[in-house]
């Protein structure tokens, strides 16, 4: 098939990965839109550091596009891709749809038929990696009957990846992936924090040391804060693909319960831009929440 590259791009939205994409397209030379409706201060930034241009409503940014990217936190994906398919019938456009989204593949086929049931082309995809950035491009792994709206984005210089020709193949992916990561994550932070709480942390830490995966998790857990309210979604996603299959959704619906511990600190409220905190700073805080009444904090 044809690879022509689309002129114009709608993302929503600018975030860290929808900014990182926009940023690398538009270097491309490709249009890139979004619309910054409501959304934070953080978002507008991102959006102008990128060079993304703004449309004044989501009916204008569909309008415009040849190619939609939905970029987003999971939970947030089935209700933009409602509002999108309402806007096409609204003003009669039809640009390829591409749900990037970490969701599982039953969640993407439901997206699928609300695109599809409006005439318009649909791509299912899921990225790997941290945002674009000079020298450097997440995987986006791409399934469906026509993918090379999205796989045209190669001479923008970012790495797409053809995976088959089933919409929930590319999430699939995504989903297995990310429970190898941020579900491992998961782990290695509640077990680290019922060490700490138990007085075990220095013994453990004796025992595990020369581990390359204690040492990968002590520089990946400090990262993990401002992302675990995002993150409970997704792992929610990933239970749901594995119980889909006939798999325990259990251990991930676990990870899903360690995010929303971490969501309820302060810890949460850092964006990307605020330093990092230390690994102690993380297991004291998250050994601190421990010790709240069920009625102050979890439930």
């Amino acid at each position: 098939m044809a690879q022509t590259k689309p002129g114009r791009v709608a993302i929503m939205s600018a975030g860290e990965m929808g900014a990182g994409i926009g940023w690398a397209l538009q270097r491309g030379g490709v249009e890139v839109y979004t619309c910054l409706a409501g959304r934070s201060e953080l978002t507008r930034r991102r959006a102008r550091e990128a060079g993304l241009r703004e449309a004044p409503d989501l009916d204008a940014l569909v309008a415009g596009a040849d190619l939609f990217l939905s970029v987003l936190v999971p939970g947030e994906a089935v209700p933009l891709a409602q509002a999108v398919a309402a806007s096409m019938r609204r003003t009669g456009a039809r640009p390829v749809f591409a749900e990037c989204n970490a969701i599982a593949p039953a969640t993407v086929r439901a997206i699928e038929g609300l695109v599809r049931a409006e005439g318009a082309e649909f791509i299912d995809a899921g990225i790997i990696g941290g945002p674009p950035r000079e020298g450097y491009s997440p995987h986006i792994h791409c399934s469906g009957p026509d993918t090379s709206a999205l796989e045209s984005l190669r001479d923008c210089g970012l790495d797409v990846r053809y995976v088959g020709p089933l919409v929930g193949q590319a999430s699939g992916l995504k989903m297995v992936y990310a429970a190898s990561t941020k579900g491992t994550t998961a782990l290695w932070t509640e077990l680290l924090t019922a060490a700490r709480a138990m007085g075990l942390e220095e013994a453990l830490r004796a025992e595990l040391k020369d581990g390359p995966t204690f040492r990968q998790q002590e520089n990946s857990i400090p990262g993990m804060p401002n992302r675990a309210r995002r993150w409970v979604a997704e792992m929610e996603e990933i239970a749901a693909t594995f119980a889909a299959l006939g798999l325990t959704p259990r251990i991930l619906e676990g990870a899903a319960d360690m995010y929303r511990l971490v969501g309820e600190t302060p810890l949460a409220d850092l964006t990307a831009r605020d330093p990092r905190p230390s690994l102690d700073e993380v297991l004291e805080t998250l050994k601190q929440q421990l010790a709240q009444p069920a009625d102050a904090g979890r439930g």
